[in-house]
Formats: structure tokens, sequence, C-alpha cells
């Protein structure tokens, strides 16, 4: 059996609720967030099976993280919290706590030994800043560790991570069901199951595909878009990810200036 990666996006968060709220910093989730958790939690028939747990190290993936997959962490497994599996934009929402907090919320329960100070930069000029060739290359970088974490657990491997909805495109390099305005074409703690394309793990995209199993339960018998469909979606995507970092570095700009003044 083939190691199987297991994608969730996380529940819903304050920010989900409206546009006002993306200016909470790392927000935490609503109440029906962890009810969402609970229920993911008692559909998701595989807890004695998963080898690893991984989540982005924003707040709302960590306890996503923590309350759908109980059954794991109860069992002694702790959550691996990956920087590059952060969510794209530069908005407060989307920028995380510093390390130190961190610890302190979370305590042993979360494994931070790759998050250091600076990993919640995403000012212009750092790996973080939401540029079409970072996110490329930060996706592709999750999805080398990920291949290397299972060639070291075997071929029954099996990881969650738990992520964000815009990312998560990236990281399929799947755009089918992407919602423009939304930014994702992913529900808050959907679960897609996946496979490296490439078993010799010779690809040096360590690109993924969607199993069968993943694919007909949420698409039936429906046809996957074409490579053009594909990249005319991302191309847009991609233009609309450029303009909303723009007007955010305007509004904080304008922000600053106006707590100066005060």
């Amino acid at each position: 059996m083939a190691p199987i990666i297991h994608l969730v996006r996380h529940a819903q968060g304050y920010h989900n609720l409206n546009q006002e709220n993306q200016q909470l910093p790392d927000p935490e989730l609503t109440p029906l967030g962890k009810t969402q958790c609970e229920e993911l939690r008692k559909r998701f028939d595989a807890h004695d099976k998963v080898t690893h747990l991984v989540a982005s190290p924003l707040r709302r993936t960590l306890y996503t993280c923590l309350l759908s997959f109980d059954p794991v962490v109860k069992s002694g497994k702790k959550v691996i919290a990956l920087p590059d599996a952060q969510e794209i934009s530069n908005l407060p929402c989307d920028i995380g706590s510093p390390p130190s907090k961190l610890k302190e919320e979370f305590g042993d329960l979360v494994d931070l030994s790759l998050v250091h100070e600076g990993w919640n930069d995403k000012s212009r000029g750092s790996k973080y800043y939401p540029t079409p060739s970072n996110l490329q290359a930060r996706s592709r970088a999750v999805r080398l560790w990920l291949r290397d974490l299972v060639s070291k657990a075997g071929d029954d491997a099996q990881v969650v991570l738990v992520t964000h909805g815009g990312i998560l495109h990236f990281l399929t390099q799947d755009w089918d069901g992407v919602k423009l305005d939304r930014g994702t074409g992913w529900e808050n703690t959907e679960l897609r199951s996946y496979e490296f394309e490439d078993p010799t793990g010779q690809d040096p995209d360590a690109s993924l595909k969607e199993i069968q199993t993943s694919w007909r339960r949420r698409r039936g018998s429906a046809i996957p878009l074409t490579e053009t469909e594909q990249m005319q979606i991302r191309e847009a995507f991609q233009t609309l990810l450029t303009e909303e970092t723009r007007r955010n570095e305007a509004r904080a700009a304008v922000d600053t200036e106006e707590a100066v003044v005060d």
C-alpha cells in the first residue's frame, strides 16, 4: 500500500464570518468551527492508521488538528507545526503568532521545533511574501518534506496535514472547483486523500494525485479539468491574489500613518 496524505482545510474561524474579521490577528475557531471538528472526528475512520499529524502553525489549524484527530493525539502523537504550510495572504488573519506565544498556548501537544522567529514575516522580500513564485516554491517544499517524512515511515504511512483553503490549491496543483470570490474550492474541515504521483520518489516536484475513492466521494463521475483549464484558473487566481496583496499593503500603510498621527 502506498503512503497516503490526508489534506484538510481548517474549521470555521472568526475571520470566516465577515470581511471585517479578516483584520483579526491569528483568530481562533468559532463555536461552529469546534462542532465541525467534532463531526470530522466522527466521520474519519482511520484514526488508528494515522502515523503523523502535521498542521500549519496558525492557531485555527492547530486547534482543528487537535480537536478533529483527538484519538490520534491521545495515542501519544504530537502535532508537527510546519511553517511552509501557512496560508497565503498578508491579511492580519493569515499572519501567525510568535513561537513563544504558541508554546505558551499549546505546550507539549505541538512540536514547534520547525517554527522559528520570523516564520510569520510576510513583508515584501520575505519567503512568505505572497507572490506566485514564492507560493509555488514553498508548496513544493511542503510536498518534498512530506515525501521525506513518509519515506522514513514505510508504505503504510498515513499523514494528516491540516492547512488552509488558499495554499491547498498550490499544494495539490489542482484548481478544480476553486471559487475566486472565496479564494478556495475547499469547505471548512473538508478532507481529501492523496498519494504521490511517482511512487519511486524521483519526481523533483513530489506532485500529488487524489486517490480515486476520495475523488468519487466528492465528485462522483465528474471528469477532471484539462491542463489548459487548470492553468487558466490558476492564472486568474494569482492575478486576484496580487491585487489583494497590494490593497492589503496600502491599507496597512494608512493604518500605520494614522497610528503615528494619533
